[in-house]
This record gives C-alpha cells, structure tokens and sequence, in this order.
C-alpha cells in the first residue's frame, strides 16, 4: 500500500517538474481566471450563457419565478413571455384547489382564456441575443 502512494507521489511530481517552463518557473495552464476550479459563468456557452445573462439582469426568461399578481381580467391579463411562438401553462383555477389545468397559449391569439375559470393571458415574445 505504501508503495503505491510513493509510487503515484512520484508519477505527480515528474508532471510538476515537466510543467515547468524553461527558467523552471511553474508554467500553468487553466482556463479558470484565478488559476483554480473554473465557475459555471466561465464553462457556460450557447443558449445557457444567454440564459444566465438574462437572469442576471433580473428577468425571468422562462417563467419560472411566481407571476406577480394581476386580475386575470381581459383589460388586465396575466401575462407570459416565450421564446418561441407557443408556450404551455398551468392555471390553478381556485386557491385551495390542487388540480392544475394545463392549456396552450399562441402567438397568433392575441389573448386566450383558461377553459375551467375564464381566466386570461396574453403570451409575450422574448426574444434572446445571439
């Protein structure tokens, strides 16, 4: 057992000395800016990245945080954004009730209503950066 750990100590010493660059001086090659583990901001690429910016700035690109409260009525509807041209959503028609009623929201309606309490929303598109 012992010589295994010396044995593996001296395989990650000769990677330590081969790392050094011709003055002997540690030559480190990370992509992490401090030199150590790097962060998710610095891993994520493509639409995650964009994902992440848009939350940094404080908005809620899928909805996922509570909506704020609004009448529901058709001067004032709850509205949803989407990046796409349809998004699902889930009404919970009465405050105690715990059956969630799932319909589709178009782009091309201008609003729609809940099919059980005539609630209604309005789908927003969000559009991402590329």
């Amino acid at each position: 057992m012992v010589s295994r750990l010396l044995h593996g100590a001296g395989a990650l010493a000769v990677q330590a000395l081969r790392a050094c660059g011709p003055n002997g001086v540690a030559v480190m090659c990370s992509m992490a800016s401090g030199g150590g583990v790097p962060t998710d901001d610095e891993l994520t690429t493509g639409l995650e990245m964009q994902v992440m910016m848009v939350a940094g700035k404080g908005l809620d690109l899928y909805s996922v945080l509570p909506p704020k409260a609004v009448s529901g009525t058709k001067e004032d509807p709850n509205l949803v954004s989407s990046i796409t041209n349809k998004s699902i959503v889930g009404c919970i028609c009465e405050e105690d009730n715990s059956a969630v009623i799932w319909f589709w929201l178009h782009k091309a309606k201008t609003q729609q209503q809940c099919p059980s309490c005539g609630t209604h929303y309005k789908l927003l598109p969000h559009q991402v950066a590329h």
